[in-house]
């Protein structure tokens, strides 16, 4: 395990990279800042290793620029519409960060917190964080725990807990980015997505609680696509092409802990395959990247896709989607794995 500064919070906390390896030569850099992944680094088909998780070089970028890259995202992951939910008789409103809704937690999230972390070994980091009972507008004191480790065989788990000592709600994710060539766009990459439908939404991206069939769509993924080719359907979907892209909710097959996706570069031979006991993953192709990039590189459009395991967005005013609704006293428990491997 190495540990080194990464700088200051705004509330004076010292923020931290953390990496963990394992004997295969990955590595995956971490921040108590966030509970955020910073970098990934996988092997190809040759053994070269090459940053595969997008990212950003001080602090003061993840302080400041928007895409959330890398973070743990709470209490809410993705859209809230009308920045409010009813629970138990009574209506909580939210900050409005997303026009007139709310996104991954409001003004000040997750992604902006200094987490506690406790390390074991050289391959595994847990970090906590208490979120104050109406912080952002949720109720009750929620205790968040996500636990990264990366096992011998290129299995990448985070595991998430959360209780409350209130009934509230709870949608957590994790924000990365992903490039498996280490540079360039993801255009040239194959994505597949075990999913039948998506959730339909508003111009805003919110859902209208429609679960909309992918057939004869850009969404279609049911088999591996190259995503330059399904990027440049346009005229077909109004919704991918308002969005310039992929910003989609699919409704996974299945339940229980399955493979979600599968994310190839046949250059390079790395594959990324992603599994989750979650009901829904969210596709966005990175259309709103921009700006300087780890190492001297230029982040643009598509430089990255992030796939982040998740209950659908607005759950909260779609009785038909699954619940999130977390009961004071009990346990929130979840796990999404990112594996890495060459063919």
């Amino acid at each position: 395990m190495i540990i080194t500064p990464f700088g200051t919070s705004a509330q004076g906390e010292q923020a931290l990279l953390l990496t963990i390896k394992n004997s295969a030569g990955m590595a995956v850099i971490l921040s108590n800042f966030g509970a955020r992944l910073v970098g990934i680094l996988a092997p190809d088909r040759e053994g070269k290793l090459a940053d595969v998780c997008l990212g950003f070089d001080t602090l003061k970028d993840y302080q400041t620029r928007s895409g959330y890259l890398g973070a743990t995202i709470g209490r809410w992951g993705n859209r809230i519409a009308g920045a409010s939910f009813a629970l138990n008789g009574k209506t909580y409103p939210l900050y409005a960060n997303n026009g007139k809704n709310t996104l991954h937690g409001g003004k000040d999230g997750f992604d902006q917190k200094i987490w506690d972390h406790e390390q074991s070994g050289d391959s595994q980091v847990a970090f906590t964080y208490v979120s104050p009972d109406m912080e952002e507008g949720f109720p009750g004191t929620l205790t968040t725990k996500v636990t990264f480790t990366l096992g011998e065989d290129g299995k990448l788990s985070i595991a998430y807990e959360a209780s409350s000592d209130k009934d509230t709600v709870v949608n957590l994710t994790n924000h990365a980015y992903f490039n498996l060539a280490g540079q360039g766009t993801v255009r040239d990459h194959l994505l597949q997505v075990h999913a039948e439908a998506v959730t339909a939404t508003t111009e805003d991206l919110i859902p209208t609680g429609e679960l909309m069939k992918v057939d004869g769509t850009p969404y279609d993924l049911r088999a591996p696509k190259k995503l330059g080719g399904q990027l440049d359907m346009l005229g077909v979907s109004p919704m991918f092409d308002s969005a310039q892209g992929y910003d989609i909710n699919y409704v996974l097959n299945d339940e229980g802990m399955r493979e979600a996706a599968v994310l190839s570069h046949p250059q390079s031979g790395r594959v990324m395959r992603v599994w989750t006991d979650q009901p829904g993953i969210q596709v966005y192709s990175g259309q709103g990247l921009s700006g300087a990039a780890k190492g001297g590189a230029v982040y643009q459009p598509y430089s990255g896709i992030a796939l982040e395991t998740q209950h659908h967005p607005d759950s909260v005013h779609h009785t038909h989607f699954p619940s999130t609704l977390l009961k004071a006293g009990d346990v929130f428990r979840s796990e999404t794995i990112y594996g890495f491997s060459v063919e």
